[in-house]
C-alpha cells in the first residue's frame, strides 16, 4: 500500500504510538494548509468544557470549542461548510472552508442560521515547519488518510480515531479496540 502524503484536506491520524502526549495521542487532524514551508491543521476530535459562549460572551451560541493544537491556544479559529455565507474564507477542499469574516459569522449565529454540523471552533491549532511533518511520518508518528467523510463536522469524534484505524487494517485493528489508558488493558 502506497502512503499518502500531506495535503490540504486529508487527516493526519495518530499512530497508536502516541502515548505519552497528551495533545495529539489519539487525534485525527484535518490539514487546512501544506507547504514546503509549513503545515497547519485541526485537532477534530478533542472537544473542550467550552461552548462558543463561554469565550464570546456576546454570541448566545452552545456550540461546543475543541482543542485545535498547542499552538496560539489563545486565539480561537473556524472552519466550516458555508462559504456562500462567510466571505474571505479559504477553500481547503471541496465542502470545507477555513476563517471568514467574523462579523457575519457573529450575525449568522445570533440569527441561528447555522447548525453545528456547518461549522467547529477550535482554541489554538497544530503546526508544523519545514521538514518538520515528514520527520514525524517517517518516524511513525502519524499517517495521512483521505477525507473520505461527505461531512466532517457531523463525525462522532468519539470513535473517528478508532473507525480510522480499522479501516487502515493490519495491525492497527488491534490497535482500534485497546483502551484509551493502556494500563488499563
Amino acid at each position: 500500500m502506497v502512503a499518502l502524503k500531506p495535503e490540504k484536506g486529508r487527516l493526519l491520524i495518530a499512530e497508536p504510538s502516541i502515548l505519552n502526549d497528551d495533545s495529539f495521542k489519539r487525534s485525527i487532524i484535518l490539514l487546512t494548509e501544506h507547504s514546503k514551508d509549513s503545515t497547519v491543521g485541526f485537532i477534530l476530535n478533542k472537544p473542550l468544557e467550552y461552548i462558543l459562549s463561554d469565550l464570546i460572551p456576546d454570541i448566545d451560541c452552545n456550540f461546543t470549542v475543541y482543542q485545535g493544537g498547542p499552538v496560539e491556544q489563545d486565539n480561537l479559529y473556524f472552519v466550516h461548510r458555508v462559504p456562500d455565507l462567510l466571505t474571505d474564507s479559504i477553500k481547503v477542499a471541496e465542502g470545507i472552508y477555513w476563517g471568514g469574516n467574523f462579523n457575519q459569522l457573529k450575525e449568522l449565529l445570533s440569527e441561528n442560521k447555522l447548525e453545528n454540523t456547518d461549522i467547529r471552533f477550535f482554541l489554538g491549532y497544530s503546526g508544523w515547519s519545514t521538514d518538520q511533518l515528514d520527520n514525524e511520518l517517517d518516524t511513525n508518528s502519524w499517517f495521512v488518510s483521505k477525507n473520505d467523510y461527505e461531512n466532517i463536522f457531523s463525525v462522532d469524534e468519539e470513535t473517528i480515531w478508532k473507525n480510522k484505524l480499522l479501516q487502515k487494517g493490519g495491525k492497527y485493528k488491534i490497535w482500534a479496540n485497546a483502551p484509551g489508558d493502556v494500563q488499563m488493558n
